[in-house]
């Protein structure tokens, strides 16, 4: 059975850190692109980035957070680390998987998702 648990969310201000945490069973998740998703109040899920071949990032986070991943242990661990959040990055976060390196940055490409975290940066 496939799982992805976040883990990481919280309060910060504006120009502070988080980092985030994506647990990952079920599968061997090293051939699979991981991605991170937000969605905010009344706005539809965005991509936010990704890993598989190589790292990318939204426009809108690059420079500022940086995904990374650890397939050492039997469960596999994607990480968000978030400097200088700003207010506008507030929204709930979601792990995703998809069983390709390949990375997209549509949703409906990826088959897994976690049940989210939330990241809430205060002015």
């Amino acid at each position: 059975q496939v799982q992805l648990v976040e883990s990481g969310g919280g309060l910060v201000q504006a120009g502070g850190s988080l980092r985030l945490s994506c647990a990952a069973s079920g599968r061997t998740f090293s051939s699979y692109a991981m991605g991170w998703f937000r969605q905010a109040p009344g706005k539809e899920r965005e991509w936010v980035a990704a890993i598989g071949y190589g790292t990318y990032y939204a426009d809108s986070v690059k420079g500022r957070f940086t995904i990374s991943r650890d397939n050492a242990k039997s469960t596999s661990t994607v990480y968000l680390q978030m400097n200088s959040l700003k207010p506008e990055d507030t929204a709930v976060y979601y792990c995703a998987a998809r069983s390709s390196l390949a990375v997209i940055t549509t949703p409906g490409q990826y088959a897994y998702w976690g049940q989210g975290t939330q990241v809430t940066v205060s002015s």
